[in-house]
């Protein structure tokens, strides 16, 4: 009786163990939970749950593993395709933390760092406000519920432990990067264009007060007003977020839009 359980539970118990290899691999590349300070096991176990509800209705979809080197195989193939799916996540959360670092510079900034939840490493002030804003736009427009309807959709797409094309990826990763960098000085193009007016009106003041010292008087001058052109600007900034995390869903898509690889492994 318990050789014929055994027999039968193996192939779930694998499915099981390659959904959350995907998961985990999906988690650690994701800021989302770096942000709530959850004990180690506390994360395992909630792994491991959501791995065994998501690998209930699939576990006959699983690939058959016959020995050992297939099984290794397949977990380095969930770990890529959990790395893929987790770096688009990282992506869209890029694009606050280069907003932030272009706006820590320009307002003097960069010398102050603080301890950022999110990424574990001191960063800039502007860059953890930003960071944790992101954050919790993130939860406000139920992303954590798209990122586990995602993760459901690709397990449907590409079944554990089968082929998958990691080549074939490049070009839907390459086209998130590149719209990251547009996004990010999107959302700090505002405040830079405001403290370039002040630099103009420094410049202006010098030339025609060469006594007053204006390294003294601008930097004050530059604080205050980025500060308050960027208190304005969170509450406008809704368009660029909804962008940004257009911009991850957008990238999904065309990663479960890809052809599964041929029979044989991932190329």
């Amino acid at each position: 009786m318990s050789e014929l359980f055994s027999a039968s539970a193996m192939p779930w118990i694998t499915n099981v163990l390659l959904v959350s290899t995907r998961l985990s691999a999906l988690l650690l590349m994701t800021p989302v939970l770096h942000a709530v300070p959850l004990p180690p096991t506390v994360r395992l176990l909630m792994v491991l749950a959501l791995s065994a509800a998501l690998a209930m209705p699939l576990a006959g979809s699983a690939a058959t593993v016959h020995d050992v080197p297939q099984l290794f195989e397949a977990f380095l193939r969930e770990l890529a395709i959990g790395a893929t799916l987790g770096l688009g996540v990282l992506m869209a959360f890029s694009g606050f933390a280069l907003a932030g670092r272009v706006i820590d510079v320009q307002l003097g900034f960069g010398i102050g760092q603080v301890f950022d939840p999110l990424t574990r490493t001191q960063v800039p002030v502007i860059t953890s406000a930003l960071g944790l804003a992101g954050v919790v736009i993130f939860f406000l427009v139920n992303g954590h519920h798209a990122l586990l309807r995602g993760v459901a959709y690709s397990l449907g797409r590409f079944p554990a432990g089968q082929s998958w094309s990691l080549q074939d990826a490049a070009g839907p990763v390459l086209q998130q990067v590149a719209g990251l960098f547009t996004l990010g000085f999107a959302l700090a193009a505002p405040i830079v264009l405001c403290l370039l007016l002040v630099e103009f009106a420094l410049g202006v003041l010098a030339r025609n007060l060469p006594q007053a010292n204006i390294l003294l008087l601008g930097m004050p001058v530059k604080v205050v007003a980025g500060l308050l052109v960027l208190s304005f600007w969170a509450g406008g900034m809704g368009e660029i977020t909804s962008r940004v995390y257009g911009n991850l869903y957008a990238t999904w898509n065309r990663l479960f839009e890809l052809p599964p690889a041929p029979a044989g492994g991932s190329r």
